[in-house]
């Protein structure tokens, strides 16, 4: 492993390339990365930076806001073929039907989604932000894409009539009520930390919600001593590392998401060697895609 580390960092130096790792990714690709964080905090790192070159361990979408808000920028996937099963249960047909079924609503897309459906949507928000996202906007009716669990969850904090297409990350919704209930069992003192792409089930045991960096935010911040936590295993890595002396726990070893594990260091490797994962954005789609992040960011 050691080896492969060496040539990935020789390489990536000689290409004056920075390494972006979702929290997701295995811990061998967490510690080579230059940043570690969720997909939009990653992306708009990328547009800060002075390196030219990014290379984005993470799945499709990712990369491709990356390059949403750096078109100047090349961006490198290690694995292109890594797609978010979430982002691809919701295409533009899909999306142009519900806008037709209500055309008085204005759409608030999750950052997990194509390009494609951002390029259609009149605002993005994240995990972290989507309630503050859906009342900002100027309309009383809302069509929320693609995230049904996320959509959800927002629809009842807001007095906002919200409609929902059919999407739902499969990882997290193998996080299930029974799991957590036997571990609140065996460990009453854990606090359960979870994620909005949860079910309903899990989010009403929930102690916290929050997103990836919300969850790092708590487990660093609660003065509790045991998690259990409602989301990717990836994570785990990262929150035992920033914090040596508390315990973490999983609902179940099934909370793995195969498609963010299929960037290894081998396919890193390739990827700094070859520099032929490019991932290119139609500037028609990335224009009218940055638009709807930018609404966004643009909300305080």
């Amino acid at each position: 492993m050691r080896q492969l580390q060496a040539r990935i960092l020789e390489r990536k130096r000689a290409l004056h390339a920075v390494i972006l790792a979702h929290n997701y990714m295995v811990p061998e690709v967490q510690d080579i990365g230059d940043y570690v964080g969720d997909s939009l905090e990653l992306s708009r790192i990328a547009a800060k930076l002075d390196e030219q070159t990014i290379v984005f361990c993470g799945v499709s979408f990712m990369a491709e806001t990356a390059k949403i808000l750096s078109p100047k920028k090349r961006v490198l996937m290690p694995r292109p073929d890594a797609h978010c099963p979430m982002a691809r249960m919701l295409n533009v047909p899909a999306l142009k039907k519900l806008m037709a079924q209500h055309p008085k609503a204005k759409v608030v897309c999750y950052v997990n989604s194509s390009a494609e459906v951002k390029a259609l949507s009149d605002v993005c928000c994240t995990s972290a932000n989507a309630l503050k996202i859906v009342e900002s906007v100027d309309s009383d009716e809302i069509i929320f894409v693609p995230d049904m669990s996320l959509g959800n969850y927002v629809s009842q904090f807001t007095d906002k009539k919200v409609y929902l297409a059919y999407g739902y990350c499969p990882t997290h919704h193998r996080i299930v009520k029974d799991d957590i209930i036997a571990l609140k069992e065996a460990h009453p003192d854990a606090v359960l930390l979870a994620h909005p792409e949860c079910t309903t089930d899990v989010l009403n045991l929930a102690d916290h919600i929050g997103s990836t960096s919300g969850i790092l935010r708590m487990a660093k911040e609660l003065p509790a001593k045991r998690f259990i936590i409602g989301t990717e295993e990836g994570l785990i890595h990262r929150l035992k590392r920033e914090n040596p002396d508390k315990m973490f726990h999983m609902p179940s070893n099934r909370i793995v998401c195969p498609t963010m594990k299929k960037t290894q260091l081998e396919n890193l490797l390739e990827c700094v060697e070859t520099e032929q994962t490019e991932i290119f954005v139609d500037e028609e789609i990335r224009v009218k895609a940055l638009a709807a992040v930018e609404r966004m960011i643009a909300v305080k």
